[in-house]
């Protein structure tokens, strides 16, 4: 059974070295949040370096998730000092449980909060796709699902939970989200 990728990107407003109170709330809220998205029901796995503490995002070693990447339009640095990102990449077993784990509980309340760490680039802040369930997604999957989805919209080749798809590439609806009946895009 496929399982659903999804891919987070977003450009902080201060680097993460940043010592202010505002980049610590964030931190804080990761350190709350990651934990209570792996005990949700249909979560099965997300990116996380083997080597956590010892350099930035690019030079961590990611295992079979791939080298990190990031879309071209993020232009912020890449050393210690001056990374200025967050990103996910994760494994669900369908649309509705990283939906519901997304858009509720601590998450949720991050969510509310986005606006005050993130800057508005005008890009999408996350794609999703599916896989097949031996297929662990990398970094660079993410990315260019990402810039599709910006540039061409929803497909079934990288979608968002409000215009998503079924595996087998039809236009599906989350119940109570997406577009009415008549409107699937």
């Amino acid at each position: 059974m496929p399982h659903l990728a999804l891919y987070t990107f977003g450009v902080l407003k201060s680097p993460l070295a940043d010592p202010t109170p505002l980049t610590r709330e964030l931190h804080a809220s990761g350190e709350a949040i990651y934990p209570k998205i792996s005990q949700h029901p249909g979560y099965l796995a997300r990116a996380e370096a083997a080597d956590r503490n010892r350099g930035t995002h690019f030079d961590l070693d990611w295992g079979a998730w791939g080298e990190f990447a990031v879309p071209a339009w993020y232009g912020k640095g890449r050393t210690v000092e001056t990374i200025a990102l967050d990103a996910t990449l994760s494994l669900w077993t369908d649309l509705r449980p990283a939906f519901d784990a997304i858009y509720t509980g601590l998450h949720r309340e991050a969510l509310n909060r986005r606006y005050d760490w993130f800057e508005r680039t005008g890009h999408p802040s996350y794609v999703s796709w599916w896989v097949s369930d031996d297929v662990i997604p990398t970094w660079q999957d993410g990315v260019s699902r990402l810039e599709h989805l910006h540039d061409h919209g929803s497909a079934p080749h990288a979608f968002t939970f409000h215009h998503s798809f079924a595996p087998d590439g039809t236009p599906t609806r989350i119940k109570h989200i997406g577009p009415k009946s008549g409107q699937v895009h």
